[in-house]
């Protein structure tokens, strides 16, 4: 199931740091301090990646996906972080 704002604001700390997926790598990392993180988990030449987006609420949940699908066509996912 996709995320939405009502999902990712309803998501509280607990002791350990989880994650809630979103699709196609994208996923919500909830720190015990009740940080809100984009990550995105992609793959280049076999060797897992894993690029930091933003924190939520600066970056929406449209904003991730939108960055997630950039690099998904094609764009080496370092380069779109940094040109951001």
């Amino acid at each position: 199931m996709k995320l939405n704002a009502r999902h990712v604001d309803a998501a509280k700390a607990k002791e350990k740091a989880y994650k809630l997926a979103d699709g196609g790598g994208l996923y919500l990392l909830i720190k015990p301090n009740g940080g809100k993180y984009w990550r995105l988990k992609y793959l280049v030449a076999c060797k897992d990646n894993l690029l930091a987006l933003d924190v939520y609420p600066v970056v929406t949940v449209a904003d991730a996906r939108s960055k997630r699908e950039e690099a998904k066509r094609g764009l080496d996912p370092i380069e779109v972080n940094e040109r951001s």
